[in-house]
Parts: structure tokens; sequence; C-alpha cells
């Protein structure tokens, strides 16, 4: 057997033998569901807070096409936008999970919601982080891409998109966040080593999520709402009234709306 440590050893040129593809069949023949299309733009709602505050809109369907075991999907459109809602996707595999089968459904975009914490002490509390590039400190990512400390997006376009959209809301930034698949074991040494180096904030997704992007040619985003840190004094964990967070999913949804019409061709007027 290998001595090596198997998550840095993994055959990444060689083909899954289970795919998102089988399990969702799997699903509509256990569940004797149709084969229907998705909306085109899906959130992962980490915390799960944004969707329980849209189930109690009337605007607001349950996807009961939707082909996975593990989650409901929640649909309403805004701004002309169709939108999927996931909710409690939390942690890279599960969110990756996820991803996996809502890029085989044919969703053209991803967008990772997500509260996290504050890691640079110039960056206000609460703050809208658009991430940019992660610090691979989890496992999901060395399944896609070979090891690296960090990992840019693979969608800087739609990141861009993300940051104007939202920009109205205050105290937006756009940058570098830690990924890490252990929260309870942050260390202030890290927390001060990761600030110095640039790092805004710490989640539990985006390292995943952008591997994921790279080596499937997906386009996925990640919001962080910065909600709290170990040197805050005031109210931690505060993500904002669900009006806030509607008004966060309005801007992701124009974020995305424009660039998919980015990425479409002018239709040819000879």
């Amino acid at each position: 057997m290998s001595q090596q440590t198997p998550l840095l050893n993994h055959p990444l040129a060689l083909p899954s033998v289970f795919r998102p593809e089988d399990l969702m069949q799997a699903v509509r023949s256990s569940r004797r569901l149709e084969s229907a299309p998705v909306p085109p733009v899906c959130v992962l709602d980490f915390d799960g807070d944004l969707s329980d505050g849209l189930a109690c809109d009337a605007s607001v369907s349950v996807v009961s096409t939707w082909a996975c075991f593990h989650t409901q999907m929640l649909a309403l459109t805004v701004d002309g936008i169709r939108c999927g809602v996931v909710p409690r996707t939390i942690g890279g595999p599960y969110a990756v999970l996820v991803a996996e089968q809502l890029h085989a459904a044919g969703v053209e975009v991803i967008v990772g919601l997500t509260s996290a914490g504050r890691v640079s002490a110039d960056v206000p509390l609460p703050c809208v982080v658009i991430a940019d590039e992660a610090v691979r400190d989890e496992g999901t990512s060395l399944h896609y891409v070979p090891p690296s400390e960090a990992l840019p997006t693979p969608t800087p376009a739609l990141a861009a998109h993300l940051v104007r959209a939202l920009e109205p809301l205050g105290h937006v930034r756009q940058g570098l966040v830690w990924t890490t698949d252990a929260p309870y074991r942050e260390t202030q040494a890290q927390l001060d080593s990761w600030a110095k180096r640039g790092v805004l904030a710490v989640e539990l997704q985006a390292a995943s999520l952008f591997a994921f992007a790279q080596a499937r040619g997906a386009a996925v985003g990640v919001v962080a709402l910065v909600s709290n840190a170990v040197d805050h004094t005031g109210d931690q964990f505060d993500t904002g009234e669900h009006d806030y967070r509607t008004r966060v999913l309005a801007g992701v949804a124009r974020a995305a709306g424009a660039f998919l019409a980015d990425r479409t061709p002018a239709p040819d007027r000879r």
C-alpha cells in the first residue's frame, strides 16, 4: 500500500465511476419524477436563513421535479430571472455534491451564499465579501485539481458582476478568503498569519466550489456575509433580516443575468 496520504495522491486524470447523472436518474426512478428543466440560476443557501424566510412567501414554489435525495429546491423569479434556492448545503463536500447535480441538471450559474468570520481587521462588520480566490485548507478541492496553496475563481467575470450588483448594499469587498473544513480548529496564530497575507474572511465552501467549477467548466460565484469575529464585541452572527437577505438575492440574480447576457453571442444581423 502507498504510504502517501490518499488525499494528496488522488488520480485526477481518471474518470469517475459514479456520476451525478446516475444518482439523479435513481432519484427520478425511485420517486417517479419527470425530467424537467430547473432554473438557470441557483443559489446554495448554506445557512438556510434565506430559504426559511422565502418559505413564507406566496411567490415561492417548491420544485417538485428536482432530482436530489438530500435537498429541496425553492424557486422564484427575481428581477426577471428565474432562480432556484437550495437550503442548508453547508460545508465543502455537501456544497459540491449538490453543485455537481445542479450542473448536471443544466444550471448555468451557481452562487454560494454563506456566512463567514472576519479575518482582516480592515473588514467592517457586517460586510459582504465576494470571494475571488480561496486558501485551500480543506479536502474536497484536492479531488478535482492538483494541490496548491490557493485557488482563484474560475469565473472572474461573474465575481465582477456580483461586486457591481451588490455594491449598493454598502460595505462590499472583493478578495481572498480562507476555506477550512474545521471551524472549531481555527487558531489565533492562523488568523494572524492569514490576515498578514491578505485574507479577508474565513468560511467553509469557496475553495471546494472553485475547484469543482474549474474541473467541470461550471460558472460559480461565492458571496460571503461576514457577520462575526473573535475580536468583535458587538452582536455576533447577525447576517441581517429577511429583507436584507432578499436584497442580496436580488443582487445575485441581477449579476447572474448580466453575466449570462455577456456570455450570449450577439445575434447575426446580416
